[in-house]
């Protein structure tokens, strides 16, 4: 996936070196986690996320999910091959693997 250079909240941040802000990013992986975990999946918060470095417009990029214990579920965002940013969402409907 990718977040497209004409996105609305790429010009302000930062003019002439727009990087994807990481709200956006966040926003990106609210949306690809039902795909992923079913679409009873509810996020009832995001206690952790570290941004660790800057996407850029139109660069491709996917998000690894794993359920971590029942309500919680972590993320990568990856992007040729180096991550970008990790974090925890509080969940329903979340069961761990066994």
């Amino acid at each position: 996936m990718k977040i497209a250079a004409s996105h609305p909240a790429l010009p302000g941040h930062f003019p002439g070196h727009p990087v994807v802000p990481g709200v956006v990013l966040l926003e990106a992986v609210l949306a690809a986690l039902p795909p992923q975990a079913g679409a009873a999946v509810r996020v009832t918060g995001i206690p952790a996320v570290k941004f660790l470095a800057p996407l850029l417009p139109e660069q491709e990029f996917e998000i690894v999910f794993n359920a971590r214990r029942p309500g919680q579920m972590a993320f990568e965002v990856l992007a040729n091959g180096a991550k970008l940013a990790t974090g925890t969402l509080a969940c329903d409907g979340i069961h761990a693997k066994a």
